[in-house]
């Protein structure tokens, strides 16, 4: 438990860097490109994120449960390696599908789609799951944090030259285009350091053939992770649809200020889940307990959520964005649930059930998009936003029936103590 509070400890002072970096370039793009540019520049960015997060499988994971036996990471590695090499194979289509068609369904000019097109290849060359889960594997969280720094600060420093010399939605493009390039170099040289990678083991049969059931496991992380994406960023791209570019703007810097608290519980999972591998007896109550931690926590980040959020919105992206105030103290409030369920999901996930934590998420999810366009006719952005808090919180009670279901199971084969001690 200690050593989880302390890589906790890393990776939330990484957030702490982003968290107020982030700050720094949000107010300077929404400032420069005002609310219709910064729609603009929302769309793109989602589209180059939901490709990535749709095509990327979840090699972190993989790193992580196969690379800790006595044979080493390496076999595990070049099979993750492999799934990202197959990744942007499959991204590239993706993107040339989308990029072509968005002219039909998103409010995005003609001039931008080949700077849409350009933002997907490059999130996709910079793709850098498999790097991190080799220093999480080797709880390596101050290396791994000291890389990860390297995108909020490039961001800013771009942002700032972005404002002096190319103040329009391509120069912020770029910006963040350099960071996603300059974070991937970071965390690949960092893993390095860490860990020798034998690029003769880049195989995608080698781990399927040792471990039954690894395509299954394989599949169902990379959906979860994709509907983690259909939960962000294809909703932006879906307000943006049905609301316009203004819409998506506003969703935007709601989500990103309401929904700090997911990237948090997003922390927490990545933190927890290799202690949960590696102490498999222990597993439920450290997650109790990260839970009941984390339920303090989200209800804190509401209550500031509630009693600042309007003059923060002021302050950060200027008077025009004070309207999304409501749907951010709503996203804030689904942030907080999905807080209390990271603990919930990554003990599914390291206990085997992957495919149940995807069907809890993958229901609430999918409903929650078909009802996006009847609840922005009733509400705007607060119904697009009631939307997110639905889905949160039917997955976190699903995660929570499976973890009791799971708990029964658990005790059910236990043997007894007095069995265990017969000759």
């Amino acid at each position: 438990m200690i050593r989880l509070i302390r890589n906790i400890g890393w990776l939330l002072s990484g957030r702490g860097v982003n968290a107020v970096l982030s700050l720094v370039y949000l107010a300077l793009a929404t400032r420069t490109l005002g609310f219709d540019g910064f729609g603009y520049f929302a769309i793109i960015v989602a589209l180059g994120q939901t490709v990535t997060g749709l095509a990327n499988f979840q090699t972190w994971q993989f790193v992580v449960r196969w690379g800790s036996g006595k044979d080493g990471p390496g076999e595990a590695t070049g099979f993750a390696i492999a799934l990202d090499m197959l990744s942007i194979a499959l991204g590239l289509v993706l993107a040339a599908v989308l990029c072509w068609s968005a002219q039909f369904w998103l409010p995005l000019p003609l001039d931008l789609l080949p700077v849409a097109f350009g933002y997907c290849l490059v999130s996709l060359l910079a793709i850098r799951t498999t790097p991190t889960g080799l220093l999480r594997l080797r709880f390596e969280y101050g290396r791994a944090t000291a890389a990860e720094a390297v995108q909020p600060i490039i961001r800013a420093i771009g942002a700032v030259l972005a404002v002096l010399f190319l103040p329009t939605v391509i120069g912020f493009i770029l910006a963040w285009a350099a960071a996603e390039v300059a974070v991937a170099a970071a965390l690949w040289f960092a893993a390095g350091r860490s860990q020798r990678i034998d690029l003769s083991k880049i195989s995608l049969w080698r781990i399927p053939r040792d471990h039954p059931g690894a395509w299954k496991f394989v599949w169902s992380t990379n959906l979860t992770g994709s509907l983690n994406v259909g939960s962000k960023q294809v909703l932006i791209l879906l307000v943006g649809a049905i609301g316009g570019e203004g819409f998506a703007g506003g969703f935007r810097v709601a989500s990103q200020l309401g929904q700090a608290l997911v990237s948090l519980a997003q922390t927490v999972s990545k933190a927890i889940y290799p202690e949960l591998v590696h102490a498999r007896e222990n597993a439920h109550d450290m997650a109790r307990r990260m839970a009941n931690i984390a339920l303090i926590g989200g209800a804190l980040a509401v209550l500031v959520a509630v009693l600042f959020g309007r003059q923060g919105l002021v302050f950060i992206a200027g008077p025009e964005f004070s309207v999304v105030y409501w749907a951010m103290v709503i996203l804030a409030i689904a942030g907080a649930i999905e807080l209390v369920g990271a603990s919930l999901e990554s003990l599914l996930v390291s206990a085997g059930r992957a495919g149940t934590a995807l069907a809890m998420r993958a229901v609430p999810t999918l409903l929650g998009l078909a009802l996006l366009k009847a609840a922005m006719d009733w509400n705007g952005l607060k119904g697009a936003a009631f939307t997110v808090l639905g889905s949160s919180a039917l997955a976190v009670i699903g995660f929570w029936v499976a973890v009791i279901s799971l708990s029964q199971i658990t005790i059910t084969v236990k043997p007894k103590p007095e069995e265990t001690s017969r000759p």
